[in-house]
């Protein structure tokens, strides 16, 4: 280790963070390798440890012989400051040598309020923050994760982009990289050549003109760039690559435990949601192929805890077959399932006293709307005498803990959705009064809040998102509608979202208000102790942009939207139909018992749709 690093460490919070040497991390030879890449997650160490795709990406770049992938997390402030006054760059953790002896640095971006943090993660490795000022061919800044399927704000400073699943799709960029490293190509061919693989957008080779009204004109692919980058999926998940030997973190992280997906995508089409459309088509893998790899990642990792993932996991057809394989070796070891994403409308009791026969934890369902309308407009296909009903089972099951999401600012939403939440929880406590097994233990129902954001990709994209002040005056009618005791309202502050919808929705004019808010100290801005709201909105108006025009504003769906040369997919024809429909409060069946015809399923290359 560093002596500057050994210095610093005891001065900070949490020094395990930065220290590396965890059981399962993968160490190779620095001079035996051709291409060392640092993945660069930017949140902390316990945000980055917990996510799934980072360590399933982690294996599979390590898998080619030739690579070194080593992690890098972006520090907390008082390591930050300390590695800034020790004038200690920016490091990966297995290595512990700092960035400038990578070939590539490729970013893990799932939210769009990380944006700054990348920024200042090339800073802190020593790298132009341009892309246009690295002219060299080597170190390549490359990025992938949900939120490039809107890669624009970011277009400055990132050479190209993944778009989709990349466990296929990195290792052919890597395969290419090497090659040109080897043969001495330049920058721009390579860029032109990593444009040919699919799911590669290189935003360079794209021209984006602007009608006077600020709205794009035109977007004009160039040297052979394709019109449309279509995303990338994996077809057979039973076959793709999964870690059973993941890296056991080192100090407490957000999800210390062993995580195993059931499927991508979801069959469910909720209007609102960016997930439901870009993750598409839905595949699942097979309950023997998960337990399988459940108890090799419980064998090798010690872990008292597996949870089961998806987008709404009640949804996977075998689930009783899973939990039963799983529970023969979990129960007499103490071990815990969970199943985090349930829905009212297929809640089985039965599964439910399988997965907490060891822990019971509390019942989380996303209500999403206040009225039964509004639930129809979104297409969330839940009843409210569904959800009472899960209640009544759950409460007479001796569950005294639930918690209920929402969303205010939906399109259509009107005052008396918004009561109806309220009212919902009203009811729920009724329901536990008359059902519960234990009443001394008594009763918590906590009712949750978030400001609606128009993702691209969606039928809202074209939606605009309510002000600021509006929000509050929601969220203070929803607090006034609450008289029970035992009903607790937590709400997500509107700033953040509004700036959220403004990254979510815009084109590549935002990246000098991206280097100014940095430049003024924005760093790891999804935490609320680093936000400052009011130095994105100076930014904005420094760079004569107004954020109304990209978060509040209605777009028309003929307009030229700045992520229409990505192609998720799905049919932008389809999205249109869907937004017609919540005007009507109209529902769409889910894809398990009518296709859509969305367009997804062109990329499964004669696959099946697991829907």
């Amino acid at each position: 280790m560093d002596k500057k690093l050994e210095r610093i460490l005891p001065r900070v919070q949490k020094p395990a963070r930065y220290t590396g040497g965890e059981y399962n991390q993968i160490m190779k030879d620095r001079e035996a390798v051709d291409l060392r890449v640092a993945f660069c997650f930017p949140d902390t160490y316990e945000i980055g440890m917990s996510n799934l795709g980072m360590s399933i990406l982690y294996h599979t770049m390590n898998s080619l012989d030739y690579v070194w992938c080593e992690r890098v997390f972006a520090p907390w402030g008082d390591m930050y400051e300390e590695m800034k006054k020790a004038e200690i760059p920016l490091y990966a953790l297995e290595s512990g040598d700092s960035l400038d002896r990578f070939d590539a640095l490729a970013f893990s971006i799932g939210y769009e309020m990380a944006y700054t943090t990348v920024l200042d993660m090339m800073d802190m490795a020593g790298l132009p923050l341009h892309s246009a000022d690295r002219e060299a061919l080597l170190p390549i800044v490359f990025a992938g994760g949900s939120a490039a399927v809107n890669a624009e704000p970011m277009a400055d400073f990132i050479d190209l982009f993944v778009i989709g699943e990349g466990e296929e799709m990195d290792n052919e960029l890597l395969a290419l990289l090497r090659q040109a490293k080897r043969e001495g190509w330049s920058k721009r061919d390579f860029l032109k050549r990593a444009a040919g693989i699919g799911g590669v957008y290189v935003p360079s080779l794209y021209e984006v003109s602007y009608n006077e009204d600020g709205t794009v004109q035109s977007i004009q692919a160039r040297d052979g760039a394709p019109e449309k980058v279509t995303k990338r999926v994996i077809v057979d998940l039973d076959n793709a690559p999964y870690p059973t030997n993941p890296i056991v973190p080192s100090t407490e992280v957000v999800h210390d435990r062993v995580n195993l997906e059931l499927f991508r995508g979801c069959v469910r089409g909720c209007r609102f949601c960016q997930a439901g459309y870009i993750y598409r088509p839905i595949r699942a893998k097979k309950p023997d192929t998960l337990v399988k790899q459940g108890i090799e990642a419980l064998k090798n990792t010690g872990h008292e805890d597996v949870t089961l993932l998806s987008l709404s996991t009640s949804d996977y057809r075998p689930l009783t077959q899973l939990c039963d394989g799983l529970l023969d070796y979990c129960e007499s070891r103490s071990i815990g399932l969970s199943l985090p994403s349930l829905r009212a409308d297929n809640f089985s009791m039965d599964i439910m006293e399988k997965l907490q026969k060891v822990r019971k934890s509390g019942l989380t369902f996303a209500v999403e709307g206040g009225s039964q309308r509004l639930r129809d407009a979104i297409n969330k296909n839940v009843t409210e005498e569904e959800l009472l009903h899960t209640c009544a089972i759950a409460f007479a099951g001796g569950w005294n803990t639930v918690k209920l999401y929402y969303m205010l600012g939906l399109p259509t939403e009107t005052d008396e959705d918004i009561v109806g939440i309220a009212d919902m929880a009203a009811q729920i406590l009724h329901c536990w009064r008359e059902n519960a097994k234990n009443k001394n233990r008594g009763v918590k129902i906590t009712v949750s809040t978030s400001c609606f954001i128009p993702k691209p990709h969606s039928p809202f994209q074209w939606e605009p998102q309510i002000s600021r002040e509006e929000y509050l005056r929601r969220v203070n009618l929803l607090r006034s509608s609450i008289n029970a005791r035992n009903v607790v309202y937590n709400w997500h502050d509107a700033d953040t979202s509004i700036v959220e919808a403004v990254l979510s929705r815009g084109d590549r004019r935002l990246g000098p208000v991206l280097e100014e808010v940095w430049r003024k100290g924005g760093r790891l801005e999804a935490w609320s102790d680093y936000f400052s709201f009011d130095t994105w909105m100076a930014a904005l108006e420094n760079a004569g942009l107004d954020a109304d025009f990209y978060a509040a504003r209605e777009r028309s769906v003929d307009e030229v939207l700045p992520w229409d040369m990505i192609d998720v997919g799905v049919r932008k024809a389809h999205l249109v139909k869907e937004r017609e429909k919540c005007y009507s409060s109209t529902l769409s069946p889910d894809c398990r018992h009518q296709c859509a015809a969305c367009g997804a399923l062109k990329l499964m290359n004669g696959g099946r749709c697991d829907g």
